[in-house]
């Protein structure tokens, strides 16, 4: 019975791990959304920006949580094997619209190619994976959900300023929460729980 309780109170201090990567994928289409080739180059780069560091914290968090637990369930996985390189390739385009002004000839083709990468990896994750681990191992979905929520605190916490001034810079009013979400969404309330956790333990 208890651990029952505990389990209903985790799933909703934080999205199992299926539901936390469908909203990261959410977010990070949302934010492209706002992306218009007439927009001012500072919108741009803020635009970029968000969904460049959006993009490298959801790879780093699947790399090391999400798909090492696919792998112990069923070790030749198509889509996590093709999904590695795929998370290389979007690096390698972050990498080059880092290193480009947004004024530059190639800086919206360079952004519409890397999100063309991105959509075809949400789709497969979507279609196949996700719906496979949710097939496989719908005990473990919560524990791992946590699991992404600690460390996504982890990883965004150095960047909050960074995150901050993008927000401000690349979305209208109305969408500053969409974009922040991009990042942080649920982080407030799992730090909260968290925190509440710990005083649980102390009492």
């Amino acid at each position: 019975m208890m651990n029952s309780i505990r389990n209903t109170v985790k799933d909703k201090l934080s999205p199992s791990v299926t539901n936390m990567i469908r909203m990261d994928h959410t977010h990070v289409v949302e934010a492209f959304h706002q992306y218009e080739i007439d927009s001012s180059p500072q919108t741009k780069k803020a635009l970029v920006n968000t969904v460049c560091l959006a993009l490298e914290i959801h790879s780093q968090l699947e790399e090391e949580i999400f798909y090492p637990a696919m792998r112990t369930l069923a070790a030749d996985t198509p889509v996590v094997n093709k999904s590695i390189p795929e998370h290389n390739e979007m690096r390698h385009l972050i990498s080059e619209l880092r290193s480009m002004d947004p004024l530059d000839a190639h800086y919206d083709q360079t952004f519409m190619q890397l999100m063309r990468v991105v959509m075809h990896h949400v789709a497969e994750e979507e279609t196949t994976l996700l719906p496979d681990a949710e097939r496989l191992m719908p005990d473990r979905l919560g524990e791992l959900g946590m699991q992404m929520t600690k460390r996504r605190l982890q990883l965004t916490a150095p960047r909050a300023g960074e995150i901050a001034v993008n927000t401000v810079r690349g979305f209208p009013t109305s969408s500053m929460l969409v974009a922040a979400g991009a990042l942080l969404a649920g982080t407030y309330f799992a730090k909260r729980a968290f925190e509440g956790q710990a005083r649980h333990r102390h009492n």
